[in-house]
């Protein structure tokens, strides 16, 4: 994996042009961001509805413990299974503060917790990892290097089938991706095959009154000059959950509009055609699946 990441870095920076149109495959998928995975029938349902074939699902954080070296936390556990035919992809995510300096061994010991969950819970056929960060200017380059680490582990070979000792040998994963925020755009691109753009959580909730902070086109359209250059493969995330907050004690909901998501949506895609190609909705809950009619869902998902 790390050749692949070493050519396609060199091939953007030569032909950023013809880079940008490399797309990914044809792809609904959609994030599971619960600490226990369980399905009930409405959200088995939307998943073969709308020919999900990815789940995209939070397997742990890290998070910075009191000793100053990060740790996990919040570790999902697995009450059920994907439905046949769904790939899993465990999503880690690192809190920013974690990268503010490196932590040796921080990528080996994380890949190797994501295979003793698979190995616990008989999670088979996983071939990709994503990593979601908040990384900051200060964080970019301890970051960039961890995920550099991360790929080197990602490699690493493993025993073929359940045996140590089998003669031959795979590699633990072949794909690393990572989330992209709308002011990452304007940073160089992370070490990984392709990104998620996570196009929610767009304004600043403290103007909560003049704009929805979860998806605002205003707050969007800044960002979408640099979608065009970008010089990795991108997905596309759209926000389909309601966020609640108590604000000196008086409940506030953002939720977003069906037309506003769509709006968002067509900008994205006219700026940056391949966006159509691979998109998620954050995330699978059965609320959520409610909170919008059929033809929504439809529409996000281009069927």
């Amino acid at each position: 994996m790390l050749t692949r990441i070493f050519i396609f870095a060199m091939v953007a920076m030569l032909a950023v042009g013809c880079s940008r149109e490399r797309e990914l495959a044809d792809v609904n998928a959609v994030y599971y961001w619960r600490t226990d995975l369980r399905l009930d029938s409405t959200e088995r349902a939307f998943l073969q509805q709308h020919h999900i074939k990815k789940v995209y699902c939070r397997y742990f954080d890290v998070v910075m413990g009191d000793d100053g070296e990060p740790k996990p936390n919040a570790t999902m556990t697995f009450s059920d299974t994907l439905p046949d035919g769904i790939e899993m992809v465990p999503t880690v995510y690192i809190t920013e503060d974690c990268m503010h300096k490196p932590h040796p061994g921080l990528a080996a010991k994380l890949v190797r917790r994501i295979l003793q969950m698979n190995e616990t819970n008989d999670i088979r056929g996983v071939s990709e990892i994503q990593i979601d960060c908040d990384y900051t200017a200060r964080s970019r380059q301890t970051y960039y290097d961890f995920l550099t680490a991360v790929a080197n582990s990602c490699d690493t070979p493993v025993a073929g089938g359940q045996s140590p000792s089998a003669s031959r040998s795979t590699p633990r994963f072949s794909l690393l991706s990572a989330t992209i925020r709308l002011h990452q755009l304007q940073m160089p691109a992370p070490p990984v095959d392709y990104g998620v753009l996570m196009v929610y959580n767009t304004g600043d909730p403290r103007r909560f009154m003049e704009r929805n902070p979860v998806l605002d086109l205003r707050d969007v359209k800044p960002y979408l000059r640099h979608l065009s250059g970008y010089p990795l493969p991108l997905a596309a995330a759209y926000p389909v959950y309601q966020w609640v907050r108590h604000i000196h004690g008086v409940r506030v909901e953002h939720t977003v509009d069906a037309d506003d998501i769509l709006r968002v949506k067509q900008a994205v895609e006219h700026e940056r055609p391949a966006l159509r190609q691979t998109i998620l909705t954050y995330h699978l809950d059965k609320e959520n699946i409610n909170r919008y009619d059929t033809k929504t869902y439809e529409e996000i998902y281009r069927h």
